[in-house]
């Protein structure tokens, strides 16, 4: 089935110097754009991230430093990757939380600005994620390959639930032993930012995720201790997370000289 569109799609995928969003570069950068019309265009492009490659990445996606040492650097693709994506919604694999950040943080590191506002991002990953099956049932078979027997009893879905998380830390070495690490991994949050800094309370306020200040509203920190914000700028932050702040900062001045 072709897409319905009102205007261009670009799907993009990025392969990168690892997955620090404020920290790691591009080194290959592919755009498939797709037109209302059913047209289409596409780009690839090798990056010089003006920084050793590690070898455990290398070995994820094959590009080395050697591969890449003659390659022009984002700063000289910038506009071409900019003038594609202009105007045109937005898709990816994983694109919302790994792509789209670390794509914005390069365009804004080069002085070209980044802005959601009036894009749709479609994540492909959160489609299939959502439309496949995820009931207790499926993972009891996936993990432990045993059909959950009583499916929908309190007492069966208990015991299949505990023996899931046990299946889970066995298969991934990554997650901790540690019930309050597996409750953060586990939670779902919805952030202001791409990086998580900044988190939306249930009332759908500014609060931070972090530090000293973790949980106080936004607004309230930066009128109580200014230099915070002063701080946050200067610090090893994502660039997509200063620009949040400072939004959120002149939203407040403006309300109050409005007000």
């Amino acid at each position: 089935m072709e897409l319905k569109l009102k205007r261009p799609i670009c799907f993009f995928d990025l392969e990168t110097t690892g997955i620090n969003i404020s920290k790691d570069r591009i080194v290959e950068i592919a755009i498939l754009k797709v037109y209302p019309n059913g047209n289409k265009e596409s780009k690839t492009w090798l990056v010089n991230p003006e920084m050793p490659i590690p070898p455990e990445t290398t070995a994820v996606h094959g590009i080395d430093d050697a591969k890449v040492a003659n390659e022009p650097t984002f700063k000289q693709l910038a506009a071409q990757v900019n003038d594609m994506i202009k105007g045109c919604d937005l898709a990816g694999f994983n694109s919302n939380r790994f792509d789209i950040p670390l794509l914005a943080e390069e365009l804004l590191r080069v002085g070209l600005d980044f802005d959601m506002k009036n894009t749709v991002a479609v994540d492909v990953q959160t489609i299939f994620h959502k439309m496949e099956k995820r009931t207790l049932a499926a993972a009891y078979q996936f993990y432990c390959q045993q059909d959950l027997e009583n499916a929908h009893s309190a007492e069966a879905d208990t015991l299949a639930t505990y023996e899931v998380l046990k299946a889970q830390l066995d298969r991934y070495p990554e997650l901790e032993n540690d019930i309050n690490f597996l409750s953060d991994f586990s939670s779902r949050k919805q952030f202001a930012d791409f990086a998580g800094f900044i988190a939306f309370n249930k009332e759908g306020q500014e609060v931070f995720s972090f530090g000293k200040h973790k949980g106080k509203l936004v607004e309230q920190v930066m009128e109580d201790e200014p230099g915070y914000f002063g701080w946050i700028q200067n610090a090893d932050f994502p660039l997509f997370t200063k620009k949040v702040l400072t939004a959120i900062r002149l939203r407040k001045l403006n309300n109050s000289l409005n007000a």
